[in-house]
């Protein structure tokens, strides 16, 4: 841990990708609803954002406050089911009010619901990955939330804090802003502690900064200190810088290019490299041998195409690492594979175009993304 300057500080407005969290407490009042005023704010720092060239996600909690109150649930404690029949409300208006605020500004929304299980298992982060990736390219913001609705562990024991970090890494995120219900990370609970000091900037997370996290402040929001904390740990792994500020002050992108108060946890390395690192660290299930040609569409940066294996080997499934070979059996890397081996298998050698009718189904055209792999 170290002292910050403003000069050490990561700057918001030369993120490439930036997620961002919303909670709660920030969005609801728990008498009136939606906080429609402060939605409409937040989105003119996304539009500008935007205008920067920054590729922009909202994770947004909300839909079962937003829910409950709609159903008259009240107050109390939910039960499981009823706050899977709050989601399932409050999913439909959750997405509707970010669309309004933000398509005056020209922004199309999608909604992506997600559990922290999508973004464990290979072959839903790769489908996710690769929606989310469609989704930017498309100049689309996502508004992600949990899917409340099937889910049962999240509603529990999740949180949007480590959802959002998952989110960051999968998307490759440089920067995530938790926007929350206190201004940063503090040596104890400000509301129960005078003395509590804030930090603003943790280099690294050690055991004492864990002893310092305590429980949830908020009535509504579920992420304390130390959800926040597991969420700085994935995505400072990850390449992603994370900072923790009060939100409810309008604007709050423009305030933290300002100079707001608030706790940045710096990232050891940029995400791609870091995300280079996780799979060079995976043991491969299979291999991939390849022709020169496909050899020097590597070394180039270019996707690995199908019409470039000449041979496949292994057992593995979709999303599992395998070795890439050159022809003469040289180990050039690693990779997450798009197809089963039995499909890698059946389109080797095949132009991309020719995968639907060899399969029965159109899938994707490069076996192993660039993005996917260590060469």
């Amino acid at each position: 841990m170290a002292a910050l300057t403003p000069l050490t500080a990561p700057d918001v407005r030369a993120a490439k990708r930036l997620v961002i969290k919303i909670g709660s407490a920030l969005l609801v009042d728990r008498a009136t609803g939606l906080k429609q005023g402060w939605l409409s704010a937040l989105a003119m720092d996304v539009a500008e954002a935007k205008v920067r060239g920054t590729d922009v996600v909202l994770v947004s909690s909300g839909s079962i406050a937003l829910g409950r109150k709609v159903l008259g649930l009240g107050d109390g404690v939910l039960t499981l089911e009823q706050s899977q029949a709050a989601a399932a409300v409050g999913q439909i208006r959750l997405a509707r009010a970010y669309e309004e605020v933000l398509a005056p500004h020209g922004i199309t929304t999608g909604q992506v619901l997600v559990t922290l299980e999508d973004t464990t298992d290979r072959r839903r982060y790769l489908n996710s990955r690769a929606t989310m990736e469609t989704l930017l390219g498309l100049g689309v913001v996502p508004i992600v939330n949990e899917n409340d609705t099937v889910a049962t562990d999240e509603i529990r024991f999740g949180d949007n804090d480590r959802l959002a970090a998952q989110i960051a890494v999968t998307v490759g995120a440089d920067q995530l802003i938790l926007l929350s219900d206190v201004d940063g990370f503090y040596s104890a609970n400000p509301k129960e502690d005078p003395t509590a000091q804030r930090f603003d900037l943790v280099e690294h997370i050690t055991p004492e900064i864990e002893a310092m996290a305590g429980d949830p402040i908020s009535g509504l929001s579920k992420g304390g200190m130390k959800t926040k904390l597991l969420a700085a740990k994935t995505a400072i792994a990850g390449g992603c810088a994370m900072a923790i500020m009060e939100g409810s002050v309008l604007r709050p992108l423009s305030a933290l290019a300002k100079g707001a108060q608030r706790t940045w946890f710096v990232a050891q390395a940029d995400p791609q490299l870091a995300r280079k690192r996780w799979i060079n660290a995976m043991k491969p299930r299979g291999e991939l041998v390849l022709d020169a040609g496909a050899v020097s569409a590597l070394r180039a940066g270019k996707s690995l195409l199908p019409a470039g294996v000449t041979r496949v080997s292994g057992s593995f499934g979709r999303g599992e690492p395998v070795s890439i070979l050159s022809p003469e059996g040289v180990v050039l890397g690693k990779g997450l594979v798009r197809y089963t081996a039995e499909e890698a298998k059946a389109i080797a050698g095949h132009r991309s175009g020719d995968i639907a009718g060899i399969l029965g189904y159109q899938g994707r055209a490069a076996l192993v993304h660039r993005d996917d792999m260590v060469i």
